[in-house]
């Protein structure tokens, strides 16, 4: 007997389902495999070195694979008393059976664990709530333009106050295929200096009063400052893309919540001006997904409600090429806080590093990096090249976003019985 084997593993999660349907696999074990054919891995930090004990050995006990570890510390710094990580890894169903075993005197940890688990498998088609815009997410990857109403922009495309050469791109990535347009007053370059709230608003408002009243898209206005998103929203936009993660300003969360705007938090170490000053970090994705965590903190605080939040790991922003790398190979941990995720990696240095090319020869890296965010669950690219991206989104979209299949009516036969 010629007997062959392969591994059951597609991008797209519900290959292996539809496969097993067309095969005449029994259905109520399908679904039974389904929670099995990838494991979930969970690093909890923030453990007294007791506890960590504890919780690995009962992680064992239930049949998970557990393990202890030294926590990640900054150069010279010192744990301020005994403390231990623990990863466990099992599938969804374990270790969600295991964080409902654990006592009452764990109901913190047995929360973490639960929703964390939840967010991992967190299905995809949702709505984005931006005030009276509803964007659907999960159908297919959306495409943000990037509007530079700057003159010192890095990608070379800034319009400065040439209203009509802003409008004119603007039409053109809503016929390209973007259904949100990014304007930004204030460059984020690396180096750039900051410009006064009065200045930036100047820059941006005429062109985002020209595309509220012609264009059906939707507007995001790329601001750090309370004042400059308040008068956006009230002309038109709809969404704040806030580079320091509602961090800088503390009214931008109160200004969000009033116009129900959508909001984007994203992570950025320092700021545009001295951002790129050896950026250095001990725990890069933990660092991140903190950060990130704050600013969730903040929106909810403030009244800003869950489907208005979108997250942006700040791919560029206070970090090295390497940084940016392990990003976007580690893309799918950020799923852990049960957010969206906007990725923008278009035209950024990094490319241009890797490939020895400037701002002119990076689309071919840019669609390198849009399709593998795709692939690790970014649900929004935002790009300069809205034409190609559209494509390259297009195509990932095909390969990965394969509908549920749904059991056939007639019988099912169990083979083997």
């Amino acid at each position: 007997m010629d007997i062959r084997v392969r591994f059951l593993k597609s991008l797209a999660e519900n290959q292996i389902i539809a496969e097993l349907l067309a095969r005449g696999a029994d259905a109520q074990a399908i679904a039974q495999l389904s929670g099995r054919l990838s494991w979930v891995g969970l690093l909890l930090s923030g453990l007294s070195l007791n506890q960590s004990v504890e919780l690995r050995k009962l992680a064992k006990e239930a049949g998970l694979t557990a393990m202890m570890c030294r926590p990640l510390l900054a150069a010279g710094a010192r744990r301020k008393e005994e403390t231990a990580d623990v990863v466990l890894a099992g599938t969804a169903e374990s270790l969600g059976k295991f964080a409902q075993t654990l006592a009452a005197t764990e109901a913190g940890l047995q929360t973490c664990i639960t929703r964390a688990v939840e967010n991992a498998q967190l299905p995809r088609k949702r709505d984005w709530l931006c005030g009276k815009r509803h964007l659907p997410l999960g159908q297919k990857t959306l495409i943000m333009g990037i509007l530079n109403a700057t003159s010192d922009s890095f990608s070379g495309d800034g319009f400065g106050l040439d209203i009509e050469a802003g409008f004119r791109r603007a039409a053109q990535m809503a016929a390209e295929g973007a259904e949100i347009l990014d304007i930004g007053g204030e460059s984020t370059r690396p180096g750039a200096e900051a410009i006064s709230a009065e200045e930036e608003i100047q820059r941006v408002l005429p062109l985002i009063d020209r595309i509220a009243a012609e264009l059906d898209v939707a507007i995001s206005i790329d601001t750090t400052k309370a004042q400059v998103a308040e008068a956006a929203l009230a002309h038109g936009a709809c969404i704040v893309n806030d580079i320091s993660g509602l961090h800088e300003d503390a009214e931008m969360p109160a200004v969000a919540a009033k116009h129900q705007a959508g909001v984007v938090i994203m992570h950025i170490r320092g700021k545009p001006r001295d951002m790129q000053q050896d950026p250095q970090y001990a725990d890069l994705m933990g660092e991140i997904t903190v950060y990130l965590s704050e600013g969730i903190a903040r929106a909810l605080a403030a009244g800003i409600a869950k489907e208005q939040i979108v997250i942006d790991p700040g791919i560029g922003f206070g970090k090295t090429v390497e940084h940016n790398l392990e990003i976007l190979r580690r893309l799918e941990e950020l799923r852990v806080l049960g957010y969206p995720l906007l990725v923008g990696t278009s035209r950024k240095s990094t490319i241009g590093k890797i490939l020895d090319e400037g701002v002119e020869g990076r689309l071919e890296g840019t669609a390198a990096t849009v399709a593998l965010a795709i692939a690790a669950g970014a649900e929004i690219v935002r790009v300069h090249d809205v034409k190609e991206m559209a494509k390259v989104a297009k195509m990932a979209d095909a390969i990965l976003r394969v509908q549920r299949p749904e059991p056939p009516e007639e019988e099912v036969v169990h083979w083997g019985k």
